[in-house]
């Protein structure tokens, strides 16, 4: 079952969370993205306006669905947007201008759809206004501080100096976050979800690396850039050593997604890995049928240093009959796969 992410966008008023979503919508290309607002007000998307009132669905032109609904009402809306036949690939969510954004999150992490998956908090901030927005709303700090992704925007109204101040405040304050600078909220959507790929008649196929590699050579956004490492391994990954990779990955360093192997481990079974800022999934799956057997990941952040991922990850591997990890090794990984009746699955610190 292809489980849909669901990306909470906050941020305090005028900070640009409406621009950047717009341009999410504008670029989607083919990707169905599902839009809840979760205040009563109103929110302009492709020149449409969505009254802010509860139970209000809009089918727009592009294939967006737009909802405002109260955060209490989470659930029941997720569990219509995740049905079939939306056919949606991802859910933004955004958050209040005055709202708490980690409320929306914990209620992401115990809903009970299976069908969904978190997809990461990304915090706006106005460049131009970030010392006012602390000093009128000193939570700011806390809301950086629980952040995935930080987007720092309105970066063209700052002289550089300033930019570069402001920016490094915020990586101080939103800890092992990824922040990226940007102006009019225009962010590359291959950071926070993957585009659908369209088959020619019209349905989903799934993205392969090469795919992703051709958006991020040819879709980039030169004011939102961010970094790509593809790591690809012949032989088993150690459980406990890969696990410390990602208890411990590098400030900057956003999304983890791919495929892993564990080898004599779990001979049967890959184990697709999804990551976003701390929060950690792997999801057993038997290996399709003749082919080779692969770890595949690729690694999405930003400020990162691509040849200490490599390395850090190359010592993930078993090197050999003297390096076989112990059986016991592999209970830190199922730790982090979800129960079938959808349990709770502990986060990565």
């Amino acid at each position: 079952m292809q489980q849909i992410p669901v990306v909470v966008l906050a941020g305090f008023l005028g900070s640009g969370k409406t621009t950047l979503l717009n341009h999410l919508l504008r670029s989607a290309r083919g990707t169905r993205i599902g839009v809840m607002v979760n205040d009563f007000g109103s929110i302009e998307i492709d020149a449409m306006t969505v009254a802010g009132q509860v139970g209000s669905t809009v089918s727009l032109g592009n294939g967006c669905l737009c909802c405002a609904v109260d955060a209490s009402e989470l659930d029941t809306y997720l569990e219509t947007l995740t049905r079939p036949s939306s056919r949606l690939d991802v859910i933004v969510i955004e958050a209040s201008g005055l709202a708490e954004p980690q409320e929306l999150v914990r209620m992401i992490l115990a809903s009970d759809n299976e069908r969904v998956v978190y997809g990461g908090l990304v915090e706006v901030v106005d460049a131009a206004e970030f010392d006012a927005t602390r000093g009128r709303h000193p939570e700011t700090d806390r809301h950086l501080a629980i952040a995935d992704l930080v987007v720092v925007n309105k970066a063209d109204r700052v002289h550089p100096d300033e930019l570069r101040r402001v920016h490094a405040a915020v990586a101080d304050l939103a800890d092992r976050a990824a922040v990226i600078d940007a102006a009019y909220g225009r962010v590359d959507p291959e950071l926070l979800f993957d585009r659908a790929a369209r088959t020619d008649d019209g349905g989903p196929r799934q993205l392969t690396f090469e795919d992703l590699d051709l958006y991020v050579v040819q879709d980039a956004h030169p004011h939102a850039a961010y970094d790509t490492v593809s790591f690809t391994a012949e032989e088993p990954m150690h459980p406990r050593r890969l696990l410390d990779f990602l208890d411990s990955r590098p400030e900057g360093l956003y999304r983890i997604k791919g495929f892993v192997d564990f080898g004599a481990l779990d001979p049967a079974n890959r184990y697709t890995l999804h990551a976003v800022g701390r929060f950690l999934r792997f999801y057993p799956e038997p290996w399709p049928h003749g082919g080779q057997r692969l770890t595949q990941l690729v690694l999405i952040g930003s400020g990162t240093d691509g040849d200490a991922l490599h390395k850090a990850l190359d010592g993930c591997r078993v090197t050999g009959p003297q390096d076989v990890p112990e059986e016991h090794s592999m209970w830190g990984v199922l730790r982090y796969v979800p129960e079938p009746a959808g349990g709770a699955v502990e986060e990565a610190s």
